[in-house]
């Protein structure tokens, strides 16, 4: 009888192996590699194990078809081997590599092999979750192979003609014996979702923690339809010229001179319904105007809040603030600054946007370099450690394509005149980060009572406002201006 329990002990963290199953040309690595890359961008650690990269390993020259048939012993030998020797590997990542998921890539279309993995699964006190992709359309089927299938390594001295003909009876040696999962008899108590026809319809059954919802979620806001993602910053500001981070600035003459560049890029691209997104912050405002186009404003694309430091100048931090100075320096990703924020939080503040950036087509986001690095990280797979150092200059649109497992990126400059505001990995940094260093905390070492500045231009400013509505001039300088949010700060370099 096979073990059809969802298996695992009851604990909230036990690590999770998602099992993925489907005939070949179902999008299967498809969703792997991408379900894999947003959760190690929000901190899960998570890794893809492909079968068919086992079995090209143990069997260097892939000859036909006939290796997949079913009464083909000797291959079905080699087929389970690889597959054992995968789930060994998984095992190691979950126990000794402190990987927290780890995706099994293959077909998996029989209910032995699903028990055997279920099986695996209980003896180690993992998790298991389903994903099995279904879709009966010929045409996007033959897509797939097409784009995708036709280029690996196992057709790699073979026409085009050759290969779509063994790869569609390779799919008919597994179709004979599919056996998809049926969350309303046999496999009722599993953990699964059925993404139907590349999303068109969801089948979600038993989703056992917070995890495996957020996956669900993901799954259900991702879509293949051919679109282009634009990121760039605003344009250069005031702030910029004068080597200060964060605050409310406006643009500078080079920024507006760039704003009236971006507007004929745009108009180039000759994109039908692009989307215009921007944040709350006056100099990205100031920049979509120009494009005379509808935009929207999101107050997750804020710039990364400095905290006390705040419209300083990076001489300014490290002169009034040598502790903090240097400890963001030995570990920029989960350094936060004192009443501010980390790259850190920025991740997980940039989740909505990313979620919807991925049900949207064409869009434009004009938004910050903290927040252009996050955004690029997710789409590039870009680590932790590397993502606080991706260059984002000034005046220069990131022309992001999605392609079949990653992501097509094209620099294009504006040729407008910029100020530099990159800062490289410091040398100190390189070697490593220093134990002792104090991570995501909120009291500042060398700031006892940290004031953060607030995000409009003067005080003089805010009473010229207030005096034009009577009985609304403070008759004292408050700490926090009225309607501030002090947790919304702007943004370092």
């Amino acid at each position: 009888m096979p073990f059809r329990k969802a298996c695992g002990p009851q604990l909230a963290n036990s690590p999770t192996v998602i099992v993925m199953v489907g005939l070949p040309a179902r999008g299967k690595t498809y969703i792997s590699k991408k379900l894999t890359r947003y959760l190690n961008w929000i901190g899960v650690p998570t890794k893809v194990f492909n079968v068919g990269e086992y079995r090209r390993e143990a069997v260097k020259h892939y000859s036909s078809y006939d290796f997949f048939r079913p009464d083909n012993e000797e291959a079905m030998k080699v087929r389970r081997q690889c597959a054992l020797a995968a789930l060994r590997d998984v095992k190691l990542y979950l126990t000794e590599e402190a990987g927290q998921i780890a995706v099994f890539d293959a077909t998996n279309t029989t209910r032995e092999r699903r028990g055997m993995i279920l099986n695996f699964a209980k003896e180690n006190g993992f998790k298991v979750f389903f994903i099995e992709s279904v879709c009966n359309d010929p045409t996007v089927v033959a897509s797939n192979v097409m784009e995708v299938k036709l280029s690996s390594p196992d057709y790699r001295d073979c026409n085009s003609t050759d290969a779509m003909e063994d790869f569609m009876k390779r799919i008919n040696c597994y179709q004979a014996s599919y056996q998809p999962l049926d969350p309303d008899d046999y496999d009722r108590e599993l953990s699964l979702i059925k993404v139907i026809d590349v999303g068109r319809r969801f089948l979600v059954n038993r989703v056992q923690d917070h995890i495996q919802s957020r996956i669900v979620y993901y799954l259900m806001n991702i879509h293949v339809q051919p679109r282009t993602i634009y990121l760039c910053r605003h344009g250069e500001c005031e702030s910029n010229l004068k080597g200060k981070i964060g605050g409310d600035s406006g643009l500078s003459n080079r920024g507006k001179k760039f704003a009236l560049a971006l507007n004929k890029f745009v108009e180039e691209q000759n994109l039908k319904d692009l989307k215009v997104w921007t944040s709350q912050l006056k100099r990205t405002i100031q920049t979509a105007e120009a494009l005379q186009l509808p935009y929207e404003q999101w107050k997750a694309l804020n710039e990364i809040d400095a905290g006390v430091c705040e419209e300083m100048s990076y001489e300014e931090i490290r002169e009034q603030h040598p502790e903090e100075f240097a400890l963001r320096d030995q570990d920029k990703y989960y350094y936060r600054y004192p009443s501010g924020e980390s790259y850190q939080d920025l991740v997980q503040r940039l989740e909505p946007v990313i979620m919807e950036l991925e049900r949207q087509e064409n869009v434009l986001v004009i938004c910050h370099q903290a927040v252009m690095r996050c955004l690029l990280a997710y789409f590039l797979d870009k680590s932790a450690d590397e993502m606080p150092y991706l260059k984002c200059p000034l005046h220069t649109v990131l022309k992001l394509t999605p392609v079949a497992y990653g992501c097509r990126v094209e620099s294009i400059s504006l040729n407008i005149e910029a100020v530099n505001t990159h800062r490289e990995r410091p040398e100190e940094a390189k070697k490593g980060p220093n134990p002792l260093m104090r991570r995501n905390s909120v009291t500042p070492l060398a700031s006892p009572e940290p004031t953060k500045k607030p995000r409009i231009n003067s005080f003089e400013e805010h009473v010229a406002v207030s005096s034009a509505l009577p009985g609304c001039v403070p008759q004292e300088v408050p700490t926090q201006l009225p309607g501030q949010n002090m947790n919304n700060s702007q943004k370092p370099l």
